[in-house]
């Protein structure tokens, strides 16, 4: 066996490493809640959302990648709807209005912004302060 460099030490691992559900849920709207992780680049959210919820219509300036990790959903991208199932990604460039129809399946997804989104950045700040 090759040799491997050595492992990181507790406290560089701590600098490096977020387990993301040890990172306070906050509510996005109802029904929709997230654990979020961001860095000085990237905003990444980790969204569970239960059957039924809606997300409305909205844009920020953050490009969006979403993938569908469980679930589905009718994603609104320009007054049409696509429907996304587990493992299909969408892309939705800045300032796009876009939002969502969860249906009885509920959806489990990623949401990767770039910047990144600053009102999600202030709600995890918020959620950490409480």
């Amino acid at each position: 066996m090759e040799k491997k460099e050595p492992y990181a030490s507790q406290e560089e691992f701590n600098r490096r490493v977020i387990h993301y559900a040890d990172v306070p849920a906050v509510e996005l709207v109802p029904g929709s809640n997230s654990h979020i992780v961001s860095s000085q680049n990237i905003t990444v959210s980790f969204l569970t959302q239960k059957p039924n919820a809606y997300f409305p219509p909205h844009r920020h300036e953050s490009e969006q990648m979403m993938v569908v990790i469980d679930g589905e959903q009718d994603e609104i991208v320009e007054g049409k709807l696509y429907h996304l199932k587990k493992g299909d990604v969408i892309i939705l460039p800045s300032n796009i209005e876009h939002g969502g129809y969860i249906p009885e399946a509920g959806c489990k997804a990623i949401d990767i912004f770039s910047p990144p989104r600053e009102d999600l950045v202030a709600k995890l700040r918020k959620a950490l302060s409480s």
